[in-house]
């Protein structure tokens, strides 16, 4: 809103409209203000979900240290992405169609998640929405999102269907793909990084740690993309994937991060409030749609490696015991895994977020090691 203000207002804008000309100066108001909407209204909304006994549904097989997190409040991320949609409205572009599709498909992963929730709670169950329906609303969402976007707006934007990989320079190895094979790679990025972050949330603080992480890291990579300093665009000093415009995705990745920010406030060690899949889907959503319009799907791999982990000890642990009747782990996701082993909770979540940043300093270098 405030960046359409200034466009409109031109030459006779005052002083402060004039530094809204800059993506940085917006990320970092993106920030602030997402982050002070969640400290101020959490406490509110907390109260809110305890006289309403909106509370955590725990698994009967799962660690027996989580028993006294049964009745915690749940569904927290509805303020959490509601105070980062609240800010991308103030301070992004409203023109640019990478923010309205980014926003689109949160939107409706919030819807998803909510539902989920619902279920939950109206059958008192870990179990929630049947997993087909799930899985199906998820693939047609970001499959509807991911179609418009490589039929209608990736022409114009001249995004190329190439894939980069990182380490490796552009002129060394890409790979080309046909535009619906692009689309449909593209619609299982968000899914699964969707899918990934929910699974991850499942510790006080463990998801919207490597959450936060990610999101400076994505603000970064989408700022190097899509952004010209001097008149020179950094994508090419860089050797980087060049996307006009997507640089304004920056702001949102500010966005996400402050919410996520005041949330792990509330949500740190112990938990006065979850975030459930109303926030954990359109989070995962969010960053996986980023990871797309920066043609950064590969890098993402890194960048989200604690989500990847957690994805795939899920699969692994679920095929195992269908095809040999034994398992891998100890209880999957594998975060539960060490707690069976004996790790404390916050060992667990402190040392999953050291491995985030790691791997998000690894992908930062990867833009000069080629």
């Amino acid at each position: 809103m405030f960046y359409w203000i200034h466009q409109l207002l031109g030459e006779k804008a005052p002083g402060f409209f004039r530094l809204l000309d800059s993506s940085v100066f917006r990320a970092i108001m993106a920030l602030s203000t997402a982050l002070f909407i969640c400290l101020l209204l959490y406490p509110w909304l907390i109260r809110r979900l305890q006289a309403k006994q909106i509370g955590q549904v725990v698994r009967h097989d799962g660690p027996e240290s989580h028993f006294k997190k049964r009745g915690t409040p749940t569904m927290g991320g509805t303020l959490l992405i509601l105070s980062a949609l609240v800010s991308c409205l103030l301070w992004c572009d409203l023109q640019n169609p990478f923010v309205w599709l980014t926003l689109g498909i949160t939107a409706c992963y919030t819807v998803i998640g909510f539902l989920d929730d619902y279920w939950k709670l109206r059958d008192k169950s870990s179990g929630g929405m049947p997993e087909k329906g799930k899985l199906i609303s998820q693939l047609a969402t970001a499959g509807l999102f991911m179609g418009l976007f490589f039929t209608t707006i990736a022409p114009e934007v001249n995004y190329d269907l190439q894939l980069n990989f990182p380490f490796v320079k552009p002129e060394v190895f890409t790979l080309e793909l046909p535009a619906w094979l692009y689309a449909t790679f593209a619609t299982l990025v968000v899914f699964a990084t969707s899918t990934a972050l929910n699974l991850t949330d499942g510790l006080d603080g463990l998801a919207i740690g490597p959450t936060i992480v990610s999101s400076f890291t994505f603000g970064v990579l989408a700022y190097l993309t899509g952004a010209t300093l001097f008149g020179n665009s950094l994508a090419d000093w860089l050797l980087l994937p060049k996307v006009v415009g997507v640089n304004e995705l920056s702001v949102l990745c500010a966005a996400i991060a402050g919410a996520s920010i005041g949330f792990l406030w509330y949500n740190t060690f112990p938990a006065q409030v979850f975030m459930g899949d109303v926030g954990a889907l359109p989070l995962g959503g969010a960053l996986g749609a980023i990871a797309v319009f920066t043609k950064h799907e590969i890098l993402s791999v890194i960048v989200h490696g604690i989500f990847v982990l957690e994805f795939l000890s899920v699969i692994i642990q679920r095929y195992s015991f269908k095809l040999t009747g034994k398992r891998v782990f100890a209880m999957a996701p594998i975060h539960h895994h060490f707690e069976k082993k004996g790790w404390p909770e916050s060992r667990v979540t402190v040392r999953f977020w050291i491995i985030s940043i790691v791997l998000a300093l690894v992908a930062i270098a990867s833009l000069k090691l080629r």
